[in-house]
């Protein structure tokens, strides 16, 4: 009898002690969920799903491989557009870019794409109690179409939610190839102005059509206007010498805006959209990262960029942060070897694969284009691991929505929260995708193209377009690569794609 007093009262005791501790481990969950999480958004510039090492790639990306190693992987995750100004109105507002006719590729003086009262990220986090930042490419126009350049620019990132900005305003490749920070130029000489122009040149201005004796890096097409630092861009800029960027030190410039913006608001709980601008052309690496890759510049402004995201890691390790830090890393759209410059990125290639088992590139309608690297992290939280639920960057703005307790309205966003957390397998069920105005399908494993004219290829940066005068209908499950078209072997499917493809487009 008293044995089996014994028993029971060790067996209370054991119950009593696994009730304590799943008690303490839930109030432990439930004290990160209610601490406000900060959040960063790593964007990188024209990587490719196959970039990166965790998906196959041959390029050294210990950091990244590090972030998806200890985070969530999405086999399934995509940018909205196969180009960078569409896919970064889609990532901060919810919104389908092919929805705003102006949401294409920008030039350096387009007016701001977004409108000051619409909903964003930003703004979103700024009413939740974040301290809000972006630093890196914008690319989504500033000002309404008549900037000057000399004085305060306005709107901006900071008119549609941001408190921080420092960026560039479109591309390195285009101008004006200065930084600007909370809508003024830094390093401004009120003496040497600084005009843009994407019509005609400034007379006496050189260009790399005039003089190619200046070059340091030869174009290949369409990069063949004013010259900074030996390199020819897109677009007439005159002035402003000592307001110029170094190409090669801005990767670091970016990282330290990073860094100080981190440790400057660590007390408090920040929102970082943290853009960088590699892979994108021109590929100037740091010469600290020359040579690292061999792949060449192309593969050494990866290696740059990774190392880049490791030292931003290593500053949130330092200052306490990474256990309340849900970070997400993808990219804007795939991936482009010869996009405007000789720079050996064909040559020096080799068996790499930038785009995977995918077909197409940036600017392509197929997987390539919009199918990119996304991994969520957050030290303690989200357990690793892979998924294979569908998931689109428009779906960030309704999730972290829903993670900061604010209600939004309508848009193209789905709330993934769960999803991006790992708690469920379950995705969105379809995704519209985009490329140079174009759109197709994803639903399920199926993918559908509407008939398009147009090139097939595109000769200058040898990438299949997409385009054909005929449905074409695809696998995913069984043909990735997009090689066999059952368009015409199944019509079931195919009309069911069609119905819902023009439902989307109809709201």
């Amino acid at each position: 009898m008293e044995q089996q007093i014994r028993y029971y009262l060790n067996k209370l005791y054991f119950l009593l002690l696994l009730f304590l501790v799943l008690s303490c481990n839930n109030h432990k969950k439930n004290k990160i969920i209610d601490k406000k999480p900060n959040i960063l958004i790593v964007y990188m510039d024209d990587l490719g799903f196959g970039d990166v090492g965790f998906n196959g790639g041959e390029i050294a990306t210990p950091n990244i491989d590090y972030l998806a190693a200890g985070g969530l992987v999405f086999e399934n995750g995509y940018a909205t557009s196969a180009t960078c100004t569409p896919s970064r109105y889609a990532l901060l507002t919810g919104m389908y870019p092919w929805r705003k006719k102006e949401a294409k590729i920008l030039t350096g003086s387009a007016p701001l794409l977004i409108d000051t009262a619409q909903v964003t990220m930003p703004k979103v986090m700024k009413e939740a109690g974040y301290v809000t930042g972006i630093i890196g490419k914008w690319h989504l126009g500033l000002g309404d179409g008549n900037i000057n350049w000399n004085t305060h620019i306005t709107p901006g990132p900071n008119e549609v939610g941001f408190d921080k900005s420092y960026i560039m305003a479109a591309t390195q490749d285009r101008v004006p190839t200065v930084y600007i920070k909370d809508g003024k130029v830094i390093n401004l000489d009120p003496s040497d102005p600084i005009q843009v122009s994407y019509e005609e040149n400034f007379p006496g201005e050189p260009t790399a059509l005039d003089h190619p004796e200046m070059l340091q890096m030869k174009w290949h097409h369409t990069h063949n206007n004013s010259i900074v630092n030996g390199i020819s861009r897109i677009g007439f800029m005159k002035g402003g010498h000592s307001a110029k960027w170094v190409d090669s030190t801005m990767s670091k410039t970016f990282l330290k805006e990073a860094q100080r913006f981190v440790v400057n608001n660590k007390k408090k709980p920040f929102f970082l959209y943290y853009a960088l601008q590699q892979p994108h052309v021109p590929r100037t690496p740091n010469p600290k990262f020359i040579g690292k890759s061999g792949k060449g510049p192309r593969g050494d402004v990866i290696v740059e960029a990774d190392w880049t995201l490791g030292q931003l890691m290593k500053t949130l390790e330092k200052e306490n942060l990474l256990e309340n830090t849900l970070i997400v890393f993808t990219s804007d759209n795939g991936p482009v070897l010869n996009d405007g410059y000789y720079d050996d990125a064909v040559e020096k290639n080799g068996s790499h694969k930038p785009w995977g088992p995918f077909s197409g590139g940036k600017y392509s309608l197929f997987q390539a284009g919009t199918h990119v690297p996304f991994v969520t992290y957050w030290k303690g939280r989200i357990q690793p691991g892979t998924s294979k639920a569908l998931v689109s960057q428009l779906d960030l703005l309704a999730s972290l929505s829903d993670l900061v307790n604010k209600k939004i309205p309508l848009t193209d966003s789905e709330n993934l929260m769960s999803t991006f957390l790992g708690e469920t397998p379950k995705g969105r069920e379809e995704v519209v995708i985009e490329a140079m105005s174009r759109t197709a399908l994803r639903k399920g494993n199926w993918v559908m193209i509407p008939p398009y004219s147009g090139p097939e290829i595109m000769k200058k940066q040898n990438i299949k377009t997409g385009n054909s005068m005929e449905y074409q209908l695809y696998n995913l499950g069984e043909d990735i690569a997009e090689k066999n078209n059952l368009a015409k072997t199944n019509k079931v499917k195919l009309d069911e794609m069609i119905e819902t493809f023009n439902s989307i487009k109809a709201e």
